[in-house]
This record gives C-alpha cells, structure tokens and sequence, in this order.
C-alpha cells in the first residue's frame, strides 16, 4: 500500500531578524526554521508543519540563582526552541534533531541573524565520528524498536509504522553520507524511494535490519570526519551572542566615593 504522493508545503513567511520569542520567554530568536518532514520531503496533505529554532536569553539572566529554562515547546504551532548553549551542547552531540537546524535549504529559514548566520559558518565544528554513529544509529535503532511493537493491523497504527520506518530509512542515510562527505543533506533527492522502502519495511521490519548493518559497517569504515568536533569557534560563538545580548545594570554599583569591600573569600568571626 503506497502512501499519497507529497504536496508541496506553502513557502515560509519570514519573521523579522531577532524575532521576540513567543509569551513569557526572555531572548531573541537566532536563527529559526522549518524542519521535520516538510525538510526531508515527506510532507503530504494534513501533514503537521514542525519548527526548530535557538535563542539568545539576555546574559544579565545567567547571572542570578535560577537558572531560565534551557527549551520551550509548544504543539500550537509545532515549535521547538533551544537556548543558544544548549543548542551547542546538542548539536556537538551530533544530535540529528538539533543539528539539522543549522543545514536547511535557505528557503526554509524563518528567522536568520547575523549571529545565526555565523553559526551555519560554523557546522562543520560540530561534526565528529563517533557522536554521528552514536547519535543517528542511536535514533535508527529507536526507530525500529517501536516498529516491532507495532500492531499493523489497525489502519492508524500501521501509518505510525510507516512514519517510523521512513525516519530509520533517512537517519542511516544522513549518517551515513555525514560520515562519507561531511555534509548534512536534509532535503531528501529521492523520497519516493525512502516512502516505498518505509512502507515495505512497516510490513516487514526484517528488512531494516540488513539497513541497519550496513550503516554500522560504513560507520566504522574509513570517513572524513574528525574522531572529535573541534569546539573553539563554538566557543567564540558563544561568547559573542553573551556580549551581543548583555544590559549593563543601570547606576552606580556602590556609594561613589566608597570603595568595594571584600573579605578575599574568607569570613570573620560570627559571634
């Protein structure tokens, strides 16, 4: 049974650079975009429209004794924000959900600074080996444990199969073209294939696991990747969105004329 062929989702209405965030949440968008099966070209009538994007909080935020949520998600729309570090932390992880933010086509970018520009400069930082086989074969895996678990007799179920066993088909392949090229393709050149091959496997999860053998064995086989990322330019990066989104506390810290007092880390006597 072959899925209904994929129409064509509606181009993005640009948000403005540094877009505020949505509610209550302190920041500024970075960098923003239409991710999910839409990307990949999976995307058919009623398919739900998945956004990712990072933020900047305001640095003076960082400083107090509670620490502001690192994520907000919302299902009305679908959107999925990360902080700045966060988001670092996750993409050197070679997290396929994170990363694949910063390898979009330009088309589907939203939100798109002048720091989160210099972030797409900087992907290939992020790229190591081990974390690539790790990451992707890790969510491959997951991917194909919910497949057996699956009852696909009941109609809903077995289009859950489905969504399942094309995302394992993509991850294998993302991994293991990352690993050939260093680079992320995201928008799919052949989803056709990836569909017909998803709806074989939801009915026969045997079948992946000959996909999943041979990812592994390219994995371990010889790639341009580096066995590390190299975190310094993330680093820079990050630093130049702190100071990019610091207020300096308005008015004089203490009396003028008064200098600060310091005990050196050490306390007198209480009593």
């Amino acid at each position: 049974m072959s899925a209904a062929p994929p129409v064509p989702a509606a181009p993005p209405v640009p948000a403005p650079p540094g877009a505020a965030l949505p509610g209550a949440v302190p920041g500024a968008v970075l960098l923003a975009g239409i991710v999910g099966s839409t990307a990949y070209g999976f995307a058919h009538a009623g398919s739900d429209v998945d956004r990712l994007g990072l933020f900047a909080t305001p640095t003076e935020e960082l400083h107090g004794l509670h620490r502001p949520a690192e994520s907000h998600v919302s299902t009305d729309p679908d959107l999925t924000l990360h902080e700045a570090a966060k988001w670092c932390r996750l993409a050197l992880g070679c997290n396929p959900t994170a990363s694949e933010l910063v390898w979009l086509p330009d088309e589907l970018y939203e939100t798109r600074t002048p720091l989160g520009e210099e972030l797409i400069g900087i992907r290939a930082a992020f790229l190591s080996a081990p974390a690539v086989r790790r990451a992707y074969l890790g969510y491959a895996d997951q991917q194909f444990r919910k497949l057996l678990t699956r009852d696909t007799t009941d109609p809903a179920t077995r289009r859950r199969a489905a969504k399942h066993a094309r995302h394992l088909v993509r991850l294998v392949e993302q991994a293991v073209r990352l690993h050939r090229t260093g680079r992320n393709l995201i928008r799919l050149p052949d989803p056709e294939r990836i569909r017909d091959l998803g709806e074989r496997i939801a009915d026969r999860p045997a079948v992946a696991e000959s996909l999943l053998a041979d990812a592994a064995e390219r994995l371990d086989g010889p790639g341009v990747l580096p066995a590390v990322p190299d975190p310094r330019p993330v680093e820079d990066w990050l630093r130049r969105v702190r100071a990019a989104h610091y207020t300096p506390p308005q008015g004089a810290l203490h009396a003028t004329g008064a200098p600060a007092q310091s005990t050196g880390g050490a306390l007198g006597p209480t009593g």
